[in-house]
């Protein structure tokens, strides 16, 4: 998490109370004042109040809903709740002190409780964006060799999760081995990796953490996102008024995605770039709060865009408001088997008669597809090669239109 630091060297620019404690090296027993007006305060307290409250909400929420409903617990979103988790990890161990400190005017728990609170909120918030790659990487890989679920898909998924945490972790750690380190940001409200150091030191760590962790994350979710447009576009001549409506739907999501990511995190990144390698006091610490609260916003938002704005877990919501079993929408659950160059074949027939071919629609990661009217006999098939038995494994289903005459 890359955010804004109060260095000593620019100790002349603070006040006396903050210079004091930091040059004492014990911010600690004690506290300090931050720079901000107590309006300024104000306004960033009720930011943090209304951000740490529906965060908490929105993510718990999630995870209720995954341990209420079986239907839930698919593997694409374990990725889902990973990222629940994370955020609402941020909720508990960030906003509150953040909050508490804003409404008080000074800084509360202290110097070692500043390198927590750095360290704590940095390695969720990687893990959360590596997560969202992870995801968009997932659906990718599952468009283009869709596979009915089994456990080796959870496997996949575990280590994808485990992955999200160790990769975060690699980036977090060396702050508090002497690569950089974590101290107090901005007006001193919140504490963070510093990133106003002029120091071969601290430069490298920033570049290589703006690189690493937000630049490839960013890059990855672009690439996936891409990749499913145009398989989506690829199969638009099998019924063109479906298909433009669904990719006109996966459009809007990976839009409100990719819009959402580089508003929470992009301005990280560019205060973090002005203030490494921009002038001293080029970044204001009243500037510098921006950018922080930016990001944590994206523990309210995730929710609503990965998970609500989900039908699957969206009737699921509406079954618990409701004290009553979720809905099946009118859908078929596909999982087929169907080979790439299969799904590639079918959209490059043409106008070329065929008896029957496979009709595959790739969503944004949805188990349910809903089952287009097309103007030929279309029925669903079961693979009785694969019927139920102990261990719960889904029947496969495919659609195969055949064309009459």
């Amino acid at each position: 998490m890359i955010v804004s630091n109060v260095s000593l060297s620019g100790c002349a620019d603070f006040n006396s109370a903050l210079c004091a404690g930091a040059g004492e090296g014990h911010l600690g027993g004690g506290s300090y004042r931050t720079t901000l007006t107590p309006t300024g305060n104000l306004v960033v307290a009720v930011c943090l109040g209304f951000i740490g409250t529906f965060g908490l909400i929105n993510n718990l929420l999630v995870l209720v809903l995954f341990c209420r409903y079986k239907m839930l617990r698919s593997p694409i979103n374990l990725l889902l709740m990973n990222i629940s988790i994370s955020d609402l990890l941020v909720c508990v161990l960030g906003t509150p002190f953040s909050f508490a400190a804003s409404t008080q005017g000074r800084w509360l728990i202290g110097e070692r409780g500043c390198v927590w609170y750095g360290f704590a909120n940095s390695l969720c918030g990687i893990v959360s964006l590596i997560s969202l790659a992870v995801l968009s990487y997932e659906r990718y890989s599952t468009m283009m060799a869709p596979t009915e679920a089994d456990f080796s898909n959870y496997r996949k998924i575990s280590l994808g999760i485990i992955m999200s945490w160790a990769y975060s972790l690699i980036w977090t750690l060396p702050p508090l081995f002497g690569w950089s380190h974590y101290g107090p940001e901005g007006p001193g409200t919140t504490c963070s990796v510093d990133w106003t150091a002029k120091t071969a030191n601290n430069i490298s760590y920033i570049i290589c953490l703006f690189i690493f962790c937000l630049i490839v994350p960013f890059l990855v979710i672009v690439f996936c996102y891409g990749k499913l447009l145009s398989a989506i576009r690829q199969v638009s001549g099998i019924n063109a008024s479906v298909s433009r409506k669904r990719e006109q739907r996966v459009l809007f999501m990976v839009v409100i995605m990719v819009m959402c990511y580089l508003i929470c995190w992009l301005p990280y990144g560019i205060m973090a770039l002005l203030a490494t390698f921009g002038p001293p006091g080029l970044v204001t610490p009243e500037a510098s709060i921006i950018p922080s609260v930016l990001a944590k916003t994206s523990t309210v938002i995730n929710p609503v865009i990965y998970v609500f704005m989900n039908k699957q877990f969206y009737r699921c919501f509406q079954a618990l408001l409701q004290c009553e079993a979720p809905r099946r929408g009118s859908s078929i659950k596909s999982s087929s088997k169907v080979p790439t160059k299969a799904m590639r074949g079918v959209a490059g027939t043409g106008p070329r008669r065929t008896n029957e071919f496979l009709f595959m629609v790739a969503s944004l990661g949805q188990p349910a597809a809903t089952v287009p009217q097309l103007e030929l006999s279309c029925e669903p098939t079961i693979d009785i090669t694969k019927a139920p038995s102990s261990d719960n494994k889904p029947v496969v289903v495919s659609l195969v239109a055949h064309r009459d005459g």
